[in-house]
């Protein structure tokens, strides 16, 4: 989960268009529009609206969140031809939640409630499988765990994030009963600077470095794990722990990053490529990025973060072949988590 107020003034030019003038031309229609302020939402003439070429799932999506209300949601997504989303709730304690998310919340609560999550997904049944958390702290997070999936079937354990090493025993503990559950696993990583030193002010880290992963990853062959977030991403590049920037934009990626060796390491690993993190880390190196989503094709899931259509336009601009495509935008979040 990641804000930039910058998105809320791109240009929202997206995936009927991207279609209508084929995948090749792409990015230069996307260069012509980058001053358009139109809405996906504008009329148009009924022979001009096309349907995407195939099932988009969106794995990572929040009620109440940047102002959007479920209606809001909705409208969205019917726009980005989005055809359901993962809902997911962000549990914390309100002492571990960098204030600045003050600006993009729900007020009434903390962090992004369950309540909020089962609110607007009740509303629309059809259009949202939800998703929830609890902190592993809590001695009564099994049981907790259990109702939200017996009660509200719950199928997807997320957003995770808390200030807390992921490979703390309670942590393995509850990912091992997630698989347990058939629930997957999205989890945020933020990392403190610099990287494997001594920080010099108090940061807001979560979960620890990717080499926290480690343990769960192994422990917990039949959880399946999505990472997300900046601490994640920037271990596509080998030179992670010398970059100083939590989005390093423009710069090539180096060698094999950890997350690469991981992802050939642990076959319960997966990439959620939401928010800026995944962008940015996509958009660094485009030719890299293009033999990176072939290579790994089946662990590889489409998700916004945010409501915007940034993501989706740059898969276009890769000329990616149909059938990977077809697996990033819907077909693997459809077989993790079926209809």
């Amino acid at each position: 989960m990641r804000f930039d107020s910058e998105r809320r003034h791109r240009s929202r030019f997206g995936r009927r268009e991207l279609l209508k003038v084929g995948a090749v031309g792409a990015v230069s229609v996307l260069g012509g529009l980058s001053g358009n302020k139109s809405s996906l939402s504008d009329e148009r003439p009924k022979e001009e609206i096309r349907k995407p070429k195939h099932r988009v799932i969106d794995i990572h999506c929040h009620p109440r969140w940047i102002g959007y209300n479920g209606a809001r949601v909705i409208e969205n997504m019917d726009a980005a031809g989005i055809e359901r989303a993962w809902l997911l709730s962000w549990e914390i304690p309100e002492r571990e939640m960098d204030t600045s998310y003050y600006s993009t919340l729900n007020p009434t609560g903390v962090g992004i409630t369950f309540r909020d999550v089962l609110d607007v997904a009740e509303r629309y049944p059809d259009r949202f499988i939800p998703g929830t958390t609890v902190d592993p702290r809590d001695p009564h997070a099994h049981a907790r765990l259990k109702a939200a999936v017996d009660i509200h079937r719950v199928r997807v354990f997320g957003e995770f994030k808390l200030r807390m090493r992921y490979d703390d025993p309670d942590a393995i503990r509850l990912f091992h009963y997630c698989g347990e559950l058939g629930l997957p696993v999205i989890f945020h990583l933020d990392v403190t600077s610099p990287r494997q030193g001594v920080p010099s002010t108090r940061q807001w880290w979560y979960g620890g470095g990717l080499e926290n992963m480690e343990a769960p990853l192994r422990l917990c062959p039949n959880t399946h794990f999505l990472g997300h977030a900046p601490g994640f991403w920037r271990e596509i590049s080998a030179d992670a722990d010398q970059e100083p920037l939590a989005y390093p934009k423009g710069k090539p990626i180096v060698g094999r990053g950890r997350l690469l060796q991981f992802l050939d390491k642990f076959p319960n690993l997966h990439c959620d490529l939401s928010a800026s993190s995944g962008h940015t880390a996509l958009a660094r190196d485009l030719e890299f990025s293009r033999k990176f989503l072939i290579d790994y094709q089946d662990r590889m899931f489409f998700g916004r973060d945010q409501f915007s259509n940034e993501l989706y336009d740059l898969l276009i601009s890769l000329s990616l072949p149909e059938a990977v495509l077809a697996k990033i935008l819907g077909g693997n979040a459809l077989r993790l988590v079926p209809r």
